[in-house]
């Protein structure tokens, strides 16, 4: 029978080899080898959903988790998965979006259109000030938005796209999932409207009936 000596001996090993794992590189994963991009809305618990510890308790371990807006295809999206998938162990990308999502409430156009009434030129913006060399077409930013006509088409491409950039390795396993917010089921995205019928999941149920410049065609 083992001792208490001998556990806790035991688990103060453990937690300084997890406090120190990104000093290992790929030989110092998170837990499950696993990224997750989600998005920003407080209404989408990603362990909850996913039934791991990312969030809760603070630091649990088991994924690298990135959230933004619409938890879609960004650069800095990007630039996250390729570091943790090439250089600290990470073999998986599962990537969460919701219904009643706020990338689905209003019009691209329109939210660029108010930005221009406040002042701002969209066509002249440094994105980043610290790296100025990333810059948008002139035209482009309402695309840049990302607001969504349906959430389930745009969490299907949002994988293709991962599944086919050239900065993410080809053996990383990439999946997409929808979190209902209204039911908290998650369910794999569907086109099938008898699968979604109790939830929100289209910009048409905000009342927005432009469609979305092209980001996702």
């Amino acid at each position: 029978m083992a001792t208490l000596k001998a556990e806790l001996e035991n688990r103060v090993k453990q937690f300084d080899h997890w406090a120190k794992r990104r000093r290992y590189g790929a030989e110092g994963p998170n837990n499950r080898r696993l990224w997750v991009l989600a998005c920003m809305d407080e209404r989408l618990p990603v362990d909850e959903a996913l039934g791991i510890r990312v969030d809760t308790p603070v630091g649990g371990g088991d994924a690298h988790c990135f959230r933004n807006a619409g938890g879609i295809v960004t650069d800095d999206a990007i630039r996250s998965a390729m570091l943790t998938c090439n250089f600290f162990g990470t073999q998986e990308i599962v990537i969460v979006q919701h219904t009643q999502c706020g990338m689905l409430s209003a019009d691209a156009a329109e939210l660029e259109a108010a930005l221009r009434q406040s002042g701002v030129d969209p066509d002249t913006l440094t994105l980043d000030p610290t790296l100025p060399e990333l810059s948008l077409a002139k035209g482009a930013f309402a695309k840049w938005i990302g607001m969504m006509d349906d959430v389930d088409q745009t969490c299907m491409k949002t994988v293709e796209a991962f599944k086919n950039h050239p900065l993410i390795p080809k053996n990383v396993t990439v999946s997409g999932w929808i979190w209902e917010v209204e039911t908290r089921r998650l369910r794999p995205p569907t086109q099938d409207p008898d699968k979604r019928a109790r939830t929100d999941a289209t910009a048409d149920a905000f009342g927005v009936k432009a469609k979305q410049p092209p980001r996702w065609g």
